[in-house]
């Protein structure tokens, strides 16, 4: 008799299905569209998915890679004695440009008004650390407490107002309340008293600033805290109530619990951008109180650049300006892993 009618299950020859697995036993064959040999979805079929997605993000990508990633190639005229007329643009000024390596950094170390302008840049920072951070905060938890939702919208909404404001209506404002012809000199000169000039005071002007921030942006802050506050559940205070708890014992174990790394992430951030302190609105007011009070980093960088055009030694202050940024974010983002909150990345 023929051996092709012997009776049997037909055996088939496809490796994914009888491939071997680690026990000696055939591995069961993986969903369709899973990568052969990870067993995550191919790039393929990521792209298909979520191509909706990354045509709506391209523009943004495009925006930051033209204006933040390409101007970074400039940082070289650091390194050079930059000279804008030895080319017909500025890549073969570039190019021809001598190089003179760490020369500028070392001018920068023997410059008196570099480190005044670095003093004054950390001595703002840190009163509007003090003074600026924690309004936002406070501002939220207060509209948060309100009962009624339209007494909390129309508290928002004029919070957030001043936001739109240029600098220049916002310094505006400032010099017709507080300068020597503003509404405060002039009452106290009505009521037989010397009028005062807050605005051209050099000892003020850390704490003028910082009030002007205040009154702009502290409504874009309480928005984001809002939003954090938005998410706590209700249930949460309920039973902290059943529990006997007052509305303070709530607020300081439910609320700010809540807001926690929030907050955090937030103080990461406004670490790292200690050495910008606002150029636009600082330089309105530089001549009023003098470059002694008002000279920041931001401002020497475009005196020195712009206004005398020392591209070079510009650049290289621009460079120790991004350097010591990214030092402190990540030193601050160190310390936010180390009381248990995410900060900007996780570790």
């Amino acid at each position: 008799m023929s051996q092709s009618k012997v009776a049997g299950p037909a055996r088939t020859t496809d490796d994914s299905t009888e491939a071997p697995s680690g026990d000696g036993g055939p591995a069961p064959a993986g969903p369709p569209g899973r990568a052969a040999g990870g067993g995550g979805i191919t790039w393929r079929i990521r792209l298909r998915r979520d191509r909706t997605l990354i045509l709506m993000t391209l523009p943004a990508v495009l925006l930051v890679l033209v204006f933040n990633y390409i101007p970074l190639l400039g940082n070289v005229v650091a390194f050079q004695d930059y000279d804008p007329y030895v080319g017909d643009n500025a890549w073969q000024a570039m190019a021809r440009s001598p190089w003179v390596g760490v020369e500028h950094f070392a001018r920068m170390v023997e410059d008196r008004l570099f480190w005044q302008a670095l003093g004054n840049t950390l001595a703002i920072f840190l009163v509007q650390l003090t003074l600026f951070f924690p309004v936002p905060i406070l501002l939220a938890l207060l509209i948060n407490s309100f009962v009624r939702p339209r007494v909390r919208a129309v508290a928002q909404a004029i919070l957030y107002l001043p936001h739109f404001f240029s600098w220049v209506l916002v310094v505006t404002v400032f010099q017709q309340m507080f300068g020597g012809a503003g509404m405060l000199a002039q009452t106290l000169r009505e009521h037989g008293h010397e009028g005062i000039d807050l605005m051209t005071n050099p000892g003020l002007f850390k704490f003028l600033v910082t009030f002007e921030m205040v009154w702009k942006d502290a409504g874009w802050g309480v928005i984001v805290f809002l939003a954090a506050l938005s998410a706590v559940s209700p249930d949460l205070y309920e039973a902290a109530a059943m529990d006997g708890a007052t509305r303070w014992r709530r607020m300081w174990h439910v609320t700010l619990p809540a807001l926690r790394p929030v907050v955090a992430l937030l103080l990461v951030l406004q670490v790292g951008n200690a050495l910008t302190v606002g150029f636009e609105q600082i330089l309105l007011q530089r001549t009023a109180v003098g470059p002694t009070a008002a000279e920041v980093l931001d401002t020497y960088v475009w005196n020195v650049g712009i206004q005398f055009g020392d591209f070079s030694y510009a650049a290289a202050v621009g460079i120790v300006k991004g350097i010591f940024g990214l030092c402190l974010v990540l030193a601050a983002n160190k310390v936010a892993h180390m009381m248990g909150e995410q900060g900007v990345y996780k570790r």
